[in-house]
């Protein structure tokens, strides 16, 4: 039976992934990914050649019969998303369930790493004892029961954001006390503003030049 091995990669600065990842990126038979172009960059940083499959959210699971045929032969699989760590507002949930369910034999590591959220929290100078992880919100039905919880949470709420609806979302959230974003982590340009969603949003349109990347969104009861 071949091994299915979850491979955190990341987030901005390709020198963030570990000994481990770089040698089951090596040594695996085949690497499925969200987006073959994006690990490309990753792989030839560090002269690494493996045949690549994508393996997006729209052909998930269709992938995972594909990924199970080749545990069944004995192959060692690794999937990556385009960032961080797979599973985490990224495909390879739905993969790694299919997998136990069809092939509970097979075997199935964690190769830890980069997380936009865990990155984001430990410099944003927050409790951060007990939290609530809510990624990205609905961009219609059910977000503004969403944020009307958000609100009143007692332990820090954190989100995913784009560049396009991060303005509209610090407006959403002008009912909260204090917010931090976080911008490009690990990059040159990386950014961590705080103060109240008004002053967040001053900041940034001050400086729209800054307004790209993935945002983090840590509101703070």
């Amino acid at each position: 039976m071949g091994t299915l091995s979850i491979v955190a990669t990341p987030i901005g600065n390709l020198e963030d992934i570990t000994l481990r990842a770089l040698r089951t990126l090596k040594e695996c038979d085949v690497i499925y990914a969200e987006d073959t172009r994006v690990i490309s960059k990753l792989l030839a940083r560090y002269s690494i050649a493996k045949p690549l499959q994508r393996l997006d959210a729209a052909k998930e699971i269709k992938k995972a019969d594909e990924v199970i045929a080749r545990l069944e032969n004995g192959e060692r699989v690794a999937f990556v998303s385009d960032a961080g760590t797979p599973g985490i507002s990224d495909p390879g949930a739905r993969l790694v369930a299919h997998v136990r369910k069809e092939l509970p034999d097979a075997k199935i590591e964690a190769i830890p790493g980069p997380s936009a959220l865990a990155t984001a929290l430990s410099i944003a100078g927050l409790d951060a004892t007990a939290f609530t992880f809510l990624g990205f919100l609905p961009h219609k039905k059910g977000r503004q029961t969403a944020l009307k919880k958000i609100v009143v949470s007692e332990i820090p709420v954190v989100l995913y954001e784009s560049p396009h609806r991060i303005e509209k979302l610090l407006k959403e959230l002008e009912g909260v006390s204090r917010i931090t974003v976080a911008r490009e982590l690990t990059k040159i340009h990386e950014e961590v503003v705080s103060g109240t969603p008004q002053d967040v949003s001053a900041h940034f349109a001050s400086h729209p030049d800054t307004i790209r990347g993935e945002f983090v969104v840590i509101v703070t009861p």
